[in-house]
């Protein structure tokens, strides 16, 4: 395990804010290999991704893009003395540019259900963190605006859809409900969006609020990069705040299940890009597990400790290994580490 990789107790070693930023930094400018999410309508609709998406092209797909993009400002705001800060700047410089963002909006509003639900949050995400960056930066302004429109757009879709969706998606990859909505929530919070707030917890009540028991034994599938419970647990306890006790001690799984959560998940192959979401699910989990342990007392010092043997078990695959593996994992791995659960 690379020394500089090692988790500390106060967050990320500086060294390790440097390794991240140059793993996030190439993801964001490889072009190929490219997983293309689009519906294509004819011989002649068949656009390099670079041209289609002329700011989320790279890294793999849109939305690790997004929020590898995300991973950057981020690690900025850790280290404003970080090594590449020129670099990165320089590319979102070139990126986020008003006609980029013009291009990417009408690719939104022509496929109005693209990147639902998970490049939807992530893109929240990453128009909050350069607005604030813009207090330390002042052309992220330029940038911030960029993709405001495609915020906008985003919340109106999410407004559209919800009252549409009679039922959740638990699954543990990106299509899974909770964990966009948690991301959503966070950024319709923070910018007084009360009609976002009350539509995501409307869907969240109306999905969750009569779930007892969750079976979490039933977890991992084999290509998780998200825990199903933990995420609807983690939605739910910004949702019910005051009453969240109550609503965990229904969800609760029994005690056997439990010990699902506990243990790390076991990789089977760094090479398969299915199979290294588990990577990425013990990364979250442990995001999961940090932010319920403050909304739980009595478990909190169990979940911290499963959350630390969690983060253990992933760090040091995050920026070594294949591009399948380091085109993502970064965002993942801050998320564990230096997201603030009680946001």
């Amino acid at each position: 395990m690379n020394a500089s990789l090692q988790p500390a107790e106060a967050g990320l070693l500086p060294e390790a804010v440097t390794v991240f930023a140059d793993c996030a930094l190439r993801a964001v400018g490889q072009r190929y290999p490219y997983a293309a999410q689009h519906l294509q309508r004819s011989d002649e609709d068949c656009d390099p991704p670079y041209q289609r998406h002329p700011i989320f092209h790279g890294s793999y797909d849109w939305h690790s893009s997004v929020h590898m993009h995300w991973s950057l400002i981020r690690l900025l705001q850790l280290q404003p003395t970080l090594s590449q800060r020129a670099a990165i700047h320089r590319h979102f410089a070139a990126r986020f540019t008003l006609a980029h963002g013009r291009a990417e909006l009408l690719y939104l509003r022509n496929n109005p259900g693209f990147e639902r639900p998970y490049g939807w949050g992530w893109l929240l995400q990453l128009h909050s963190v350069l607005l604030a960056y813009a207090n330390e930066h002042a052309p992220a302004r330029r940038w911030a605006a960029s993709i405001e429109p495609l915020a906008k757009q985003i919340l109106q879709s999410w407004q559209r859809f919800l009252p549409l969706s009679h039922y959740p998606q638990r699954a543990g990859t990106h299509a899974n409900s909770a964990f966009g909505m948690i991301l959503a929530m966070r950024y319709a919070r923070e910018h007084g969006d009360a009609a976002m707030q009350r539509a995501l917890a409307a869907a969240a009540r109306r999905w969750f609020d009569g779930d007892e028991r969750y079976p979490a034994h039933y977890e991992p599938g084999g290509n998780d990069f998200l825990s199903p419970g933990l995420c609807e647990a983690m939605l739910m306890s910004e949702v019910r705040s005051r009453s969240f006790v109550e609503w965990w001690g229904r969800f609760a799984p029994a005690a056997k299940s439990l010990a699902t959560w506990m243990k790390p998940v076991i990789v089977g192959s760094r090479s398969d890009g299915q199979l290294v979401h588990l990577d990425g699910l013990n990364l979250s989990r442990a995001w999961c597990l940090r932010g319920l342990a403050l909304k739980l007392p009595q478990r909190a010092a169990a979940f911290n400790k499963a959350a630390s043997h969690h983060i253990a078990a992933a760090l040091p695959h995050v920026t070594s290994g294949e591009f399948v593996a380091t085109h993502w994992l970064v965002s993942f791995a801050l998320l564990a580490l230096m997201d603030d659960p009680a946001a």
